[in-house]
């Protein structure tokens, strides 16, 4: 086909046709053979009315996920795995972990932050499955500190819209206490004991221990495992489970054993000895060796107990406080036959047999012994109120010394002044002037 309006460059002939021979169309001069110009993949005509398509839009295949969302669907599962939980509650995990990962709250985090969000949506989809988990699992789980996780966990849950249900302590306790083998089918009948009861008792020791401050700050596994054993020893306290100590109730009951689990049963131990000394009906003296079998008679009556055992602390702080009162001379009694125009320096002369001046003890430090009313102790004790107190937090309890600053020390020329308050301890007494006599006159002798 010729084109018109075109003329060859080499002859000047008009003669234009479309060369289409090859996959490129060219226009070539008839008369010469030149080639006027080099056609294009598509010329104008080819696609009429389309539009530029970006090379991502034209495939076929979906978009993949990204590294980090697979790798927090492989957390999920491996999470579900560990607390093993049914296949519902892991499907359910893994599509709130879907949704919450596209959220745009959720995409520009820290891999930390995106680690949480895995623990989250398995925390949320225990929860509204009616399986028992508290956080502090899943923090233990993503070795995270609580307080994050549970901002984590608070966002995600506004996020999605759903409101999971909270659980007591009660389904919690009993979730764990059924991981431990001492049943009639596992062990021995004086070992076995049935999950209800021992549900039942360690609900009862955990509560106590929450009213006397063990609990705080502490991690729930250890506290439900020492609650499990004092409640397995203390329902038949009979010679053969007394004998039993953590590891072997451990290794009884095919558990791992938890290392904080023995602080906590000596706390728990030291508690009930407090509140086992105000039975007014026990006759025998109680001691944390001999307290587990009152554990039935002292957590039946505990509020009493608690209410009586804080009466007998009050009272004792309060006789202690008055005998220190009369036992402390008044000072300004100490002070009142001293001449009230004598000098300082007249004070600090020494009498003819020797003795200190009234006014020198002022200034000499006094024995630790010598304080009125145990005023050493009674500094001690200020500095942590958790010594006098019955019950308080472990952190105060155990409170940690805070390094003291030391001035610095600077360097001592000579050249100092001497303050008005100081210049009375330079002056040299009459014995002192006697002294230094002799000691010069012995020296040039």
């Amino acid at each position: 086909m010729s084109r018109s309006g075109l003329s060859c460059p080499g002859c000047g002939s008009s003669n234009i046709v479309d060369d289409d021979l090859y996959c490129q169309v060219q226009l070539v001069c008839v008369d010469c053979g030149s080639v006027v110009s080099e056609g294009a993949l598509t010329n104008e005509g080819a696609y009429v009315g389309a539009s530029d398509v970006s090379y991502s839009r034209t495939t076929a295949g979906d978009k993949k996920p990204c590294m980090n969302l697979i790798k927090g669907g492989h957390r999920v599962i491996a999470m579900c795995r560990i607390l093993r939980v049914n296949r519902e509650i892991e499907d359910l995990s893994q599509n709130y972990h879907s949704q919450a990962y596209q959220h745009k709250s959720f995409i520009r985090v820290t891999l930390r932050k995106k680690e949480f969000l895995a623990g989250c949506c398995v925390l949320a989809s225990c929860r509204l499955r009616q399986w028992p988990v508290t956080i502090g699992t899943i923090s233990c789980l993503l070795d995270a500190d609580l307080v994050e996780v549970g901002a984590v966990y608070q966002e995600m849950v506004k996020i999605l819209n759903i409101e999971p249900p909270t659980f007591n302590i009660y389904d919690v306790i009993e979730a764990h206490s059924q991981e431990y083998k001492i049943s009639s089918l596992h062990v021995a009948e004086e070992l076995a004991e049935d999950h209800k009861d021992l549900t039942k008792r360690a609900v009862e020791l955990v509560e106590l221990a929450a009213d006397t401050w063990i609990v705080t700050g502490r991690q729930p596994v250890p506290v439900m495992m020492a609650a499990i054993y004092l409640s397995w020893q203390s329902l038949k306290p009979n010679r053969h489970r007394l004998k039993f100590s953590l590891d072997k109730f451990c290794q009884l009951a095919k558990v791992k054993k938890q290392k904080p689990a023995a602080d906590r049963i000596a706390e728990m131990k030291e508690v009930l000895w407090k509140l086992g000394r105000e039975i007014p009906w026990l006759r025998e003296t109680l001691t944390h060796n001999n307290v587990v079998p009152q554990v039935e008679d002292i957590l039946k009556h505990r509020y009493s107990l608690l209410r009586r055992a804080l009466r007998a602390r009050e009272e004792a702080l309060l006789a202690e406080s008055q005998a220190g009162c009369e036992a402390s001379p008044p000072r300004a009694l100490e002070h009142s036959d001293q001449n009230p125009v004598e000098s300082p320096v007249e004070r600090r002369k020494p009498s003819a047999e020797g003795t200190r001046a009234p006014g020198d003890e002022v200034d000499q430090p006094r024995a630790a012994d010598e304080l009125p009313g145990g005023a050493l102790e009674s500094r001690d004790q200020g500095s942590n109120w958790g010594a006098r107190a019955l019950f308080a937090p472990p952190c105060v309890v155990h409170a940690k010394r805070r390094r003291v600053e030391q001035p610095e020390v600077r360097d001592v020329t000579g050249d100092e002044e001497i303050s008005d308050s100081e210049i009375d301890s330079y002056i040299r007494t009459p014995r002192e002037v006697r002294e230094f006599a002799q000691m010069q006159k012995m020296l040039l002798g």
